[in-house]
């Protein structure tokens, strides 16, 4: 008996306890109510409308494109890409059959984000959205973005393009030439403290991620990978990246082209001097002591600028790029380079005049290159033939005379056709 009433009195203890302890919670949660803020949805949706959608806008189409970054049929055309792409960027009520935020509106918010790198809170006050709404929205954009136009405005040059890209490279002085490469860093405000060591590089004192990305002359971003820690240089981002997978399976544009003489069958990038002695980059002469040289130097350097160009225009276009990212995961942080890459992208066809790069390979003389069609040798592959071309690739001699030849091309361009 006198165990059984020790036990109901410790039992009794224990419940007590625990009615005290949800009491005290629960009083804990009614003296802090959840805020509630009205924001009216249809007064700011007007609002937009008549500032930069309706027949006669407040501010005109050049004002827009300065802040949204493009012109205003290829912002709708995103707008109505994402509403086909999930219900979360069409119109929908709630419980209490009030209208919900536009499509308009979540897709200002998302890009006023990405061109200004403004907090999330600032948009509330003209645009009625609330700060945790607006990441949400810039998450479902980029996600959207990605799934919507990614497979288009991220794949690598069709034999057209490429065509046209080698064409418009060779009249600079470049045959067989297929863009610029190099790598930029972004600042990663919020990395987890247990990563930040392998994250941070001797030269840049904060966590960084890496861009590798290739260029064109019209500053189309044909290639890119993002996500590389920036402990890493742009070798090792070399090793990781997926730049050379396709020419190793025999899927890539073969590129054949003659310079001073000879004959080359693989096309090349202009590098900085960090990149390694393959026969597909291209780099300058450091200390030219000839005439030759330095022309030659000048030429490489001047065309090389075009990656360098891109990075300057893709920060200035989209500022949350060119300030710290905010980000916890690295997966969103990935997201929004990738979405800003294919926006860029997008802008660019958009304001490419029609025509402007359409050549006529038949009819024009003294070209010294053809490309064949893609080779595809299915799933099957030949490893000895991978081996080939990685080792076409990676070929120093082949580096050094295409080098050669390309500084004698330079220096008598009439005389090395």
């Amino acid at each position: 008996m006198a165990e059984q009433e020790a036990f109901d009195s410790f039992a009794a203890s224990i419940v007590t306890k625990l009615k005290e302890q949800h009491e005290a919670g629960s009083s804990c949660r009614r003296s802090k109510p959840r805020l509630y803020i009205f924001r009216d949805h249809e007064h700011a949706h007007e609002e937009l409308v008549s500032q930069y959608f309706s027949e006669s806008p407040v501010y005109t189409d050049l004002m827009f494109r300065t802040r949204f970054r493009m012109r205003k049929s290829l912002f709708l055309q995103i707008v109505t890409a994402l509403g086909a792409w999930s219900p979360y960027f069409t119109q929908r009520t709630d419980a209490t059959n009030r209208e919900g935020l536009s499509p308009l509106i979540k897709c200002t918010a998302a890009m006023r984000m990405l061109a200004y790198g403004t907090p999330a809170d600032s948009l509330d006050e003209n645009l009625k959205i609330g700060k945790s709404t607006t990441l949400e929205c810039l998450g479902m954009f980029a996600r959207g973005v990605i799934q919507t136009f990614g497979p288009e405005c991220l794949r690598p040059p069709t034999v057209e393009e490429t065509e046209r890209i080698i064409q418009l490279n060779e009249a600079r002085g470049f045959p067989g030439m297929l863009g610029s490469i190099d790598c930029m860093h972004w600042e990663w405000k919020n990395c987890p403290v247990a990563w930040r060591g392998q994250y941070t590089s001797g030269h840049k004192h904060a966590p960084t991620m890496i861009l590798e990305a290739v260029a064109t002359h019209d500053l189309r971003i044909c290639h890119s990978y993002f996500g590389v820690a920036g402990a890493n240089n742009d070798i090792n981002v070399l090793n990781h990246s997926p730049l050379f997978i396709q020419a190793l399976k025999g899927e890539a544009p073969q590129v054949h082209f003659s310079v001073n003489g000879k004959q080359y069958n693989n096309g090349y990038y202009l590098t900085n001097g960090i990149y390694l002695q393959w026969a597909a980059f291209v780099k300058s002469i450091a200390a030219p002591q000839s005439d030759k040289d330095t022309i030659y130097a000048q030429a490489q350097e001047s065309a090389r600028k075009d990656i360098e160009r891109v990075f300057g225009v893709l920060q200035s276009r989209f500022n949350i790029v060119d300030r710290p990212a905010r980000k916890w995961k690295m997966v969103d942080v990935g997201q929004i380079m990738q979405t800003c890459i294919i926006l860029h992208n997008m802008i660019i066809e958009d304001q490419r005049q029609p025509g402007a790069m359409s050549f006529d390979l038949n009819s024009t003389p003294g070209l010294s290159y053809a490309l064949p069609p893609a080779v595809r040798i299915g799933n099957n592959m030949c490893f000895s033939r991978v081996l080939q071309r990685n080792a076409a690739i990676r070929d120093r001699e082949t580096r050094t005379q295409l080098r050669n030849d390309l500084v004698e091309h330079i220096w008598h361009p009439s005389s090395s056709e």
